[in-house]
């Protein structure tokens, strides 16, 4: 039984996660936000910031999840959740978005996982998994298409097994793809001499991090 080094911590919940994916986005980057956690980032860019936010479904200008009361049932995202349209912001047929993305016109995609592997190798759907979408969608092409990958995702399954991984156990969705994850823990960068640590949360350690990970974890020199 491992012992636990740190002292207490607190893990990021999924507004925190997603803050700290939106405080890396540099102004004038066209994203896509995957369903599910990353469209939670949408709703944490700085008003001032200009990040033009893509939706497969054909929504250029995404914008944050309205207010119950302002709620359009014509404007959703991939995931069909209710969403804004910032100014000047571009409705497009379906064939158009996924030329956006084929084309290399994206900046960053943000998706989440079931796994990542030391390798940066990308594992975001199964059959095998209750309440899931059973095909992989439109993350095959997101996850080759667009210039960066990052994963948003907890550090953990609820059991308490590692999602950052030496080798995939899922159906890969693309390999060699993802450069960043972003947990309820870390921020770690996915490097040719496999996973480096970024950032963690305040309170816990490295040893503890690396009890929480599958996969060897190097600190950047």
């Amino acid at each position: 039984m491992t012992t636990s080094t740190s002292p207490a911590f607190r893990p990021l919940d999924r507004p925190g996660m997603a803050a700290r994916v939106a405080a890396d986005i540099p102004e004038g980057w066209c994203v896509n936000l995957g369903i599910g956690m990353p469209t939670l980032v949408a709703d944490h860019v700085p008003p001032d910031r200009e990040v033009i936010f893509h939706s497969e479904n054909g929504l250029i200008g995404m914008g944050p999840v309205p207010p119950e009361d302002a709620v359009d049932p014509w404007v959703i995202n991939a995931g069909k959740q209710n969403v804004t349209m910032r100014t000047g912001a571009a409705l497009v047929h379906h064939g158009d978005s996924f030329a956006i993305i084929r084309g290399g016109h994206l900046d960053l995609c943000l998706l989440g996982a079931y796994e990542v592997s030391a390798a940066g190798d990308l594992a975001n759907w199964a059959t095998s998994e209750a309440e899931a979408a059973p095909a992989v969608g439109g993350a095959m092409d997101l996850a080759v298409g667009a210039k960066r990958l990052w994963v948003m995702m907890e550090h953990t399954t609820r059991d308490g097994r590692p999602k950052l991984v030496d080798r995939c156990s899922y159906p890969l969705t693309a390999p060699r793809a993802v450069t960043r994850i972003y947990t309820n823990l870390a921020v770690i960068d996915v490097t040719p001499e496999g996973f480096e640590v970024r950032n963690i949360v305040p309170g816990l350690s490295l040893e503890d991090l690396q009890s929480k990970t599958g996969a060897a974890l190097r600190t950047r020199s």
